[in-house]
């Protein structure tokens, strides 16, 4: 038995995507566009906004675009993307998304930019682009969802520079499910409950530490409320604990800490989209990438047709595409 053979994966075989297997899969920028055009117009078939009807349409030589066989206008499935305008080659673009849906505990673009080639500048915008397609508006619910919150952020008094307060992010996780953390004006009770109606369903079973603004959430809302009194040295009671949540916090803050360092104000909730992104796919292994990738083509499709011509019913949505 080889040595290669022997040594045990931590990921099963249906889950590795491994850079191999990426560099075989989209050796240049060709193979990604081929993708993407299969995604957004299978078979080469989609709406032509001229002809007014399903055309299909064929690859323009030395051009990122695809012309209707009939009257020649031509679509790009890059349009309405991420990718859209932007010099930096494709496969660039999807070797970025690939770090980004590999690592666990978070990529930076210094990183990225190592890995790729790109100027930092690019890579930085690359890194904010893709963190862009990772919100998810999930609906949590069932018999096990745990809440709490904590600060991240800020800095003390150092080198004559003025302390910054923490900002106050707010965590919702379902057990052995679906985690959606976002960033809360304060703790307050005012502040978290329409929080909390607005990610978590009724009837839903919800557990929380003894912070004062969670007193009421069983009597004014359609929940059933469990407490754990940490200030008093408990922190598991039966079933009855929020160490779900809290090793999400730790997730996180080891990460940001180890990885970024410091995260600002302005780019936390894009960051926390990012964690929760990869903690909600973390038993797909390798395949996160391939739930990016969804991702673009996903948000691409919502976006509006730029001109008041209807569509016949039941057509494929429209690439705007300004040659």
């Amino acid at each position: 038995m080889s040595r290669e053979s022997s040594v045990k994966q931590s990921i099963p075989k249906e889950l590795r995507f491994t850079v191999e297997q990426f560099n075989e899969r989209f050796p240049d920028n060709d193979a990604c566009l081929e993708f993407l055009k299969e995604k957004r117009m299978p078979g080469g078939v989609t709406y032509c906004q001229k002809c007014q009807q399903e055309r299909k349409h064929h690859r323009v030589t030395g051009r990122p675009a695809y012309a209707c066989d009939y009257c020649g206008s031509m679509i790009s499935p890059m349009a309405g993307t991420i990718f859209e305008k932007s010099p930096t080659p494709l496969r660039l673009w999807f070797y970025a998304m690939y770090l980004m849906g590999s690592t666990r505990c978070g990529i930076s673009a210094k990183q990225i930019q190592r890995e790729t080639g790109v100027t930092y500048k690019t890579a930085w915008r690359m890194f904010r682009q893709i963190r862009t397609l990772l919100s998810e508006d999930v609906q949590l619910e069932g018999d096990g969802i745990e809440i709490d919150e904590t600060g991240m952020g800020g800095c003390s008094k150092r080198l004559g520079r003025s302390p910054k307060p923490k900002k106050t992010v707010f965590g919702m996780v379902e057990r052995g499910g679906r985690v959606k953390a976002v960033v809360a004006v304060d703790r307050k009770r005012d502040t978290l409950f329409p929080i909390i109606k607005r990610y978590v369903l009724p009837a839903s079973v919800i557990f929380t530490d003894e912070h004062p603004s969670y007193d009421t959430l069983g009597d004014r809302n359609d929940y059933t409320h469990h407490r754990i009194n940490h200030s008093a040295g408990v922190y598991v009671m039966g079933d009855v604990h929020t160490n779900t949540i809290d090793g999400f916090w730790s997730l996180i803050k080891r990460g940001i800490g180890g990885v970024y360092h410091n995260v600002s104000e302005k780019y936390l909730p894009s960051y926390l989209d990012e964690y929760s992104f990869r903690y909600n796919r973390r038993h797909s292994g390798n395949l996160i990438f391939n739930s990016i990738l969804e991702k673009v083509y996903e948000k691409a499709s919502l976006r509006p047709v730029p001109r008041s011509d209807q569509k016949p019913a039941g057509s494929s949505p429209a690439l705007e595409v300004p040659f």
